[in-house]
């Protein structure tokens, strides 16, 4: 009996020790089939250095973009203001800082924007706006130095204008091409809003090309970078810059009902703002070519009018007498669509593209005529006695 006993306790052992060994052995095999996914897991954790990963950090853009922005402060009267009547009905309000208009004729005036030093040796871009009343301009660097500056010139129709303080070394940071610019991107705003100097706001960009009828009709040049890039009075003349620290444009307005920032801001792209800067710094102005016409935006109810199957591109409605687009052949309800075999689909990206040529530049334009394409060498002149 007690033999039988002994060998039904050996097989108990025995089953619980086999068992042991299954459930062991199981357990090394799930633990083996486990850490190659928490080493994948943990390596696509650690791959966050991508733009747009949920981890992206925008340090190495914001230390190489700050430097190179700078306080301005203008010091004036309000009588030396332009057109500043007509500004306070403008939705797309200035951001310059309080609110201007309504002052008394001779009374001081004072005022804060921002800048992008252009070169090494003390060549700032700003806003016309920031600059356009001062009488004196006082330029803050981000350690605290101050420089006095002079106004070398402006551009009102694209609001743009260059100051220069003197010296040597000063930081700059290098420029994107603002063409490639892509609806979605992240983006930067540098400035000094409400005199808080050095100040850093991410977005997106939220449009291309946006024309919001800030700076008048005529020849005003309006081909906006929009972004939600929160800026407040202060950030006008400051940078907008790209994920790695690149300059695409420089910070101008807001849509605002308030006067502080709601949602939009517009930045002038800076291949245009390269175009426009090179002529002040060189000449002390802005020199511009035209192609000689009155034109229109296209859409569909007005392709249905001109019998054409497109609805977008832009119209020549009226060709002046002795213009670069006359003497070249274009005609009347031509539809351009391409400039330097660039689609255009609107009013802002060709006078963005025309404003870029120099005076003496050959501009290929593909126009649609008669439901033909047709291509035309035109030779921009300068500013005629009609403009378009």
């Amino acid at each position: 009996m007690k033999q039988v006993i002994y060998l039904i306790l050996a097989g108990i052992i025995g089953g619980m020790i086999t068992l042991a060994g299954v459930v062991l052995m199981e357990n090394q095999r799930i633990d083996s089939e486990l850490v190659p996914k928490v080493q994948e897991v943990n390596q696509n954790h650690i791959r966050t250095n991508v733009p747009g990963a949920a981890y992206f950090s925008f340090v190495d853009a914001a230390e190489r973009a700050m430097p190179a922005v700078v306080n301005i402060t203008a010091r004036g009267t309000a009588s030396s203001a332009s057109n500043g009547e007509q500004e306070t009905e403008n939705p797309f309000r200035y951001f310059f800082g309080d609110d201007l208009f309504g002052m008394r004729p001779n009374q001081p005036r004072e005022g804060t924007g921002s800048g992008v030093l252009y070169s090494s040796d003390g060549y700032i871009i700003t806003n016309n706006h920031v600059v356009q009343f001062a009488e004196e301009l006082e330029v803050t660097l981000i350690d605290n130095r101050t420089f006095e500056a002079r106004l070398i010139g402006t551009d009102a129709k694209s609001d743009l204008a260059v100051i220069k303080i003197e010296g040597k070394g000063f930081p700059t940071m290098e420029l994107a091409n603002s063409d490639n610019l892509k609806i979605g991107e992240w983006v930067l705003a540098v400035g000094n809003p409400f005199e808080l100097n050095s100040t850093v706001t991410a977005g997106i960009v939220s449009a291309k090309g946006r024309n919001i009828s800030l700076l008048g009709d005529g020849q005003a040049i309006e081909s906006f970078i929009q972004t939600d890039a929160a800026v407040n009075p202060g950030n006008s003349g400051g940078a907008l810059v790209d994920h790695e620290g690149r300059l695409v444009g420089i910070n101008t307005a807001i849509a605002t009902r308030t006067g502080a920032f709601e949602g939009y801001s517009f930045a002038i792209p800076i291949n245009l703002v390269k175009r426009i800067a090179d002529d002040i710094v060189k000449f002390g102005s802005y020199k511009r070519g035209f192609l000689g016409v009155s034109i229109n935006e296209l859409d569909s109810e007005y392709a249905k009018e001109l019998g054409v199957d497109i609805s977008q591109g832009v119209v020549i409605e009226h060709l002046f007498k002795g213009g670069s687009a006359q003497e070249a052949g274009l005609m009347e309800k031509d539809i351009v669509i391409a400039v330097n075999e660039r689609s255009v689909k609107s009013v802002p990206e060709l006078q963005e593209y025309i404003g870029r040529a120099k005076v003496g530049d050959v501009v290929e334009l593909r126009v649609l005529r008669n439901g033909l394409e047709q291509d035309f060498a035109v030779r921009l002149k300068a500013q005629m006695q009609e403009e378009e």
